[in-house]
């Protein structure tokens, strides 16, 4: 056997997030693949969150020394065979040649089929490269070319995944003329062409390590890209793919989606107001979405199908996890299209993935194994929210969301209203946005518990949306004074905001920059204030909502020739460096298109038309209808890839923003936000409740409270109160009850006067050791 030199090969990266289309078949196959820069740049086999492959693009030559690699030559088109289907043609001009790649997954198979065309100089012929990362692996691959069943074929194999590219051209022979297998940066097609100008080398074998395949093709052709457990069984299935003709694929393919798009067309007449545009954008959306969708897991759906910033990293990790809040937002915009079925998966899927104490991972690969193990307490209320949607719809099915809802709700008790980390995943402390979720979780699950634990929960979420301006807000701060406003919220506030006010005048960490920004908490503001109103806690007029809302308007906005944009929060580093690095773990933060869609729900809500906002982010997406996560807000640097205001390399598609463009759509045709949940909104109206209950808990143990009021102790175990209002001249105890939620409440027989003080320890039921001494005193009303 001829094998390559001089292996393992250069480090590997992955692919540029920048997608210009992604998509699967609907059905039986477990294949998702992904376009960026003209070529094939991601296939994920055989869950959404194992990409298999770094790329598969194209050459064209002469064997005379010009040659073009087209991905970075990069003068080419998209066009979508029709609107939410994930069937493309690519066309690539050149002065000498123009090179037209058909994109369409196999609805049979486990197979990417692509149909080749080269037109122009006879003297031309186009050469296909592939580099696999089968499970991942950068290094670790190896790859051959051989003969199966007398047919041509590449093949990749690493542990228990393999690949086998077959091909045809018009008479039904193989395309592949010539072929070589070699170790990327070293002796791959690549660096052939690079090397010689033309294709000389033909190794038969590379590996293990970073290897590349490379396949002369006739002008004409048609590839078969197979995965499976074995080569042979890889290429069975790519042979057996190459048995249809191209065009019967495309039409059996584009008519599966089409059906699925009727199913929820047809629930939603609203949409034959939508113009053109708009309802092409809403067809890719809803076909976004889906195909975000695992069918090992059904249910699970990752974020994107990128991996930010690709091209410059190898790790394993990137936005292909699963995020439970992205998830709920997903499953939001599978409810506004009517598609019932999809979204009960994503709630049984979360059911099951739930901890015993009722939390569940920050992200984790789509088996529940974590990849970032922090703790957001929106992530625990989300799935409530979800159950609280589907049953207003009357979709909930035979889900019985009781023990998920009562873990849930019991893991909020215990460790709110601080979160260790805020939506960002950037900071702990106190969010308004997570006050948001956490309190409509709180109503929605109370309505399937029983009275005792219903009147607690609701007596926590009254309490807390008491206080979110008390947590929250600042007033007459330097922003006030500059902006001329009175008071305005916060991005979120340290989580000793709940023994000490002055806490935001204290500065706060931001994780992803450096050097640090010199902001104290209370000048900290971003947009989250928002979902306040969204969820029907503070009414969209209320003049604290407008004056902070008029504040991150000049701190945030960006204008743009597409509409206006905002950022996530002043001083964010989540993008590019100033001179257009990639992010590294710091860097410059860049507008989110989907915050444009947050805020139409605002505008919605005050009884304005969202139409601005739709716009903005339709003019967003790519050619194909990608929506970015982030657009590029400075100078062009074309080296870098970056434009103004075009998509920057953090993800793309982003799921979280095709629902959101899909629920403004919505919601717009029914005149009010569609996630408002109902109970909230009845419960609340917008406006804060007076309550006279303040929680004690571990996690947040208050040191004061006021005149008036009332303490409850929420704990995790049984106990009792040993305690004093006369600094234990005397003292008094006090057992605790069991709410049914697995919280345990302990009431004792004092409410707090001006002047007192209250000092106490808890002695645990299972001879666990006290808990040391605490005080709470008593503050003027």
């Amino acid at each position: 056997m001829n094998d390559a030199p001089n292996g393992p090969g250069a480090p590997a990266t992955w692919s540029p997030s920048r997608k210009d289309m992604i998509g699967c078949a609907l059905g039986v196959p477990r294949l998702w693949y992904t376009i960026g820069q003209g070529i094939i740049n991601e296939i994920y086999y055989p869950r959404v969150d194992i990409p298999q492959i770094r790329d598969l693009g194209f050459i064209v030559a002469d064997d005379q020394g010009f040659w073009v690699e087209i991905k970075s030559y990069g003068h080419y088109t998209i066009e979508p065979c029709s609107a939410g289907a994930p069937v493309v043609n690519l066309i690539h001009r050149h002065p000498r040649f123009t090179l037209t790649i058909g994109v369409c997954p196999d609805p049979r198979r486990d197979v990417l089929m692509l149909a080749i065309d080269l037109e122009g100089d006879e003297s031309l012929r186009p050469y296909v490269l592939l580099a696999p990362r089968l499970g991942t692996s950068p290094d670790q691959n190896e790859g051959w070319h051989n003969y199966h069943h007398g047919k041509c074929v590449l093949w990749a194999r690493q542990g228990p995944f393999a690949l086998a590219l077959a091909t045809r051209d018009d008479q039904d022979n193989d395309s592949l003329t010539r072929c070589s297998v070699g170790y990327v940066g070293e002796n791959d097609g690549w660096q052939d062409f690079n090397r010689n100008g033309a294709m000389h080398w033909t190794y038969d074998h590379a590996g293990p390590g970073n290897i590349a395949l490379t396949g002369q093709l006739t002008r004409h052709a048609v590839l078969a890209l197979g995965f499976a457990s074995g080569l042979r069984s890889a290429a069975t299935l790519a042979f057996a793919s190459l048995s249809h003709s191209y065009e019967r694929v495309v039409d059996h393919c584009c008519a599966q989606w089409d059906a699925w798009h009727h199913a929820w067309e047809s629930q939603f007449p609203e949409i034959t107001s939508l113009e053109p545009k708009l309802f092409d954008l809403l067809r890719t959306s809803a076909m976004v979405v889906k195909s975000h969708e695992d069918k090992t897991y059904p249910g699970a759906m990752v974020a994107s199908l990128s991996i930010p910033w690709g091209e410059t990293r190898e790790r394993e990790g990137g936005y292909h996890l699963v995020w439970p809040r992205d998830l709920v937002e997903t499953a939001g915009a599978l409810l506004a299209l009517g598609a019932y079925d999809d979204a009960r998966a994503i709630q049984r899927y979360l059911i099951a993935n739930q901890h015993t104490d009722g939390h569940w991972n920050q992200n984790q690969w789509l088996g529940g194994r974590p990849y970032w193990e922090a703790l957001q307490l929106d992530e625990t209320a989300f799935p409530i929210l979800l159950v609280g949607a589907l049953d207003e719809r009357g979709a909930l099915g035979d889900i019985n969301p009781r023990g998920m809802i009562q873990k849930a709700l019991n893991f909020l008790a215990l460790n709110g209203p601080a979160t260790q980390q805020d939506r960002w995943e950037e900071n702990r402390g106190i969010s308004p946005f997570t006050l948001a979720v956490m309190i409509a979780g709180m109503v929605i699950g109370a309505e399937y518990l029983s009275p005792d634990e219903s009147k607690l929960v609701l007596e926590i979420a009254d309490s807390w949306n008491s206080q979110i301006e008390a947590w929250t807000t600042y007033q007459g701060s330097s922003l006030c004074r500059q902006y001329g406003i009175k008071a305005h919220y916060v991005r979120i506030a340290p989580p000793e905001i709940i023994q000490d006010h002055d806490a935001l005048n204290r500065a706060i960490t931001v994780n992803n920059r450096d050097p640090q920004p010199e902001l104290t908490a209370s000048e900290h503001i971003s947009l989250d204030f928002l979902q306040l109103v969204r969820y029907g806690l503070r009414l969209p007029d209320d003049p604290l909502i407008l004056d902070t809302l008029s504040l991150a308007d000049k701190l945030l906005k960006l204008e743009t020739p597409n509409g206006p944009v905002w950022y996530r929060y002043n001083e964010d580093g989540y993008g590019e460096h100033t001179d257009g690095r990639p992010f590294d773990g710091t860097g410059r933060g860049r507008p989110w298109p989907l915050l444009a869609g947050e805020r139409g729900h605002y505008e919605l809500a005050k009884k304005n038309d969202p139409w601005e906002q739709l716009q903005t982010i339709a003019k967003s997406a790519s050619e194909a209808g990608m929506l970015p996560e982030q657009i590029w807000d400075a100078e062009d640097i074309p080296e870098r890839g970056l434009s103004k205001f075009h998509p920057t390399g953090s993800a793309m598609p982003l799921a979280w923003a095709h629902a959101e463009f899909i629920k403004l759509v919505a919601s717009r045709a029914y005149g009010h936000p569609i996630d408002r949940p109902s109970p909230v909104w009845k419960r609340y109206q917008g406006k804060r409740p007076d309550s006279r209950l303040r929680f004690w808990t571990l996690s947040t143990p208050i040191n004061h409270i006021r005149s008036g009021y009332i303490l409850k102790l929420l704990l995790p175990k049984p106990a009792t109160m040993i305690w004093s209002v006369d600094q234990w001249s005397s003292s008094s105890q006090s057992q605790s009850s069991d709410s049914g939620l697995g919280v345990y409440v302990i009431a004792p027989d004092w409410i707090a006067d001006q002047g007192t003080g209250l000092n106490f320890t808890l002695r645990w039921s299972d001879g666990s050791p006290d808990t040391p001494e605490y005080r709470i005193v008593c503050t003027p009303e």
